[in-house]
């Protein structure tokens, strides 16, 4: 008979040889008390549309693979900090990839390192089976981590670890081997608020709810126009959001650098902005494409680089965007041109000003995208009538 205790300490000795940061064991018992806060979330509207549809799915592991047993959690802890630190100056303004894009896209790291879980327990256990999934299967990474004992579900929804805090990437396999499952990790939250009240768009509902809708994590995802009220709040973010894990208590005094993929190359995760607006979609994958941020595309960051130039008022990025006013064909980006251009017009100097009115007086009767249009009609007329 096999000693179910005896092989999931041997699956722990071999996860920390492959680099794996924390593993835990749980039941494939269905997801209770998650199945109805999807529910709830999806009659408020809260859902962010990246995530599995069937909600069935996402909490009965037994729909996922004939003969389930037990879920193997695994963690891999990722840097907060960059080796240095680039110069964000006038005329030479950067933008933010969030923290959990730094490096090597995490889900073939993730990958590998459950790929060889689980060839470790096929060459172990006769008869063995297993699937693996990171972020994008069915499964709530976060809560088959919580339920293994990994960490807990912090207000903020982000799973945090008393080793690592939050920032940890999280992977899942499911098994018909059946593991002594571990404790779930007890909350230790308490009474604080910091990341709820931090939140730039009030995205963090009390209770440990998110509006995706408002979070800029997903809003900088998202390939349609930025609603506009929350423009000024995306900073200079091109991808993800770190806020509610710069703020949380339990991310204070860590700062993992475990794994040299995960390193962070400074000029990729903090770009310059201007330089952005240019890229060819070949020169995008081969610059870009390694991140995990990369995965929506160059139009999502060439939009919020853009929003970007505009709440820094970069009065030099001015030639750029009239190029892209004037030549780009997606109504999303100059849509977005003529709030940039917006936010910094008080700032040109009377010359270029003038030549910016000439640029628009042009444009005017080519342009086909009606609030485009608006824009521009609307501009001219205010400048006119101050000029009187």
């Amino acid at each position: 008979m096999t000693d179910f205790q005896k092989l999931k300490e041997q699956l722990i000795t071999y996860s920390k040889e492959i680099g794996v940061d924390k593993i835990g064991f749980t039941t494939a018992d269905p997801f209770t008390e998650l199945k109805g806060r999807l529910y709830q979330q999806q009659a408020l509207g809260f859902q962010s549309g990246f995530e599995e549809k069937d909600i069935e799915k996402r909490t009965e592991p037994s729909l996922l693979m004939d003969g389930v047993q037990s879920i193997v959690s695994i963690a891999m802890a990722y840097p907060k900090r960059m080796p240095e630190r680039l110069a964000n100056t006038k005329g030479h303004r950067r933008g933010a990839f969030a923290r959990v894009s730094w490096g090597q896209d995490y889900h073939m790291i993730l990958r590998k390192a459950m790929q060889k879980l689980g060839e470790f327990l096929v060459d172990t256990i006769p008869g063995a089976q297993y699937k693996s999934m990171v972020d994008t299967g069915e499964l709530s990474d976060r809560a088959v981590a919580e339920r293994a004992g990994i960490g807990w579900s912090g207000k903020s929804t982000n799973l945090i670890t008393k080793e690592f805090g939050s920032y940890v990437y999280l992977g899942e396999m499911l098994t018909n081997i059946p593991f002594p499952p571990d404790k779930p990790a007890t909350d230790l939250c308490g009474d604080c608020t910091i990341c709820i009240d931090h939140c730039p768009t009030g995205a963090l509902v009390q209770g440990g709810q998110l509006n995706s809708k408002k979070c800029i994590a997903y809003l900088t995802q998202t390939k349609q126009e930025l609603p506009e009220e929350y423009k000024k709040a995306i900073g200079n973010r091109l991808y993800g959001c770190d806020t509610c894990q710069q703020v949380c208590p339990y991310n204070r005094d860590v700062d993992s650098h475990f794994h040299e993929e995960m390193e962070p190359e400074p000029e990729l995760a903090r770009p310059l902005l201007q330089p952005l607006l240019s890229l060819s979609n070949r020169e995008f994958k081969e610059t870009f494409g390694p991140l995990s941020g990369s995965w929506r595309g160059k139009k999502p960051i060439q939009r919020n680089a853009i929003v970007a130039l505009g709440n820094y008022k970069e009065v030099s990025a001015a030639p750029e965007l009239l190029r892209l006013l004037n030549e780009d064909p997606r109504p999303v980006i100059r849509r977005t041109v003529t709030w940039t251009l917006q936010q910094m017009w008080d700032r040109f100097e009377p010359d270029t000003r003038a030549q910016m009115i000439q640029s628009l007086e042009n444009l005017l009767t080519k342009e086909t995208d009606e609030k485009v249009h608006r824009w521009i009609k609307e501009r001219l007329d205010t400048d006119k009538s101050t000029e009187k």
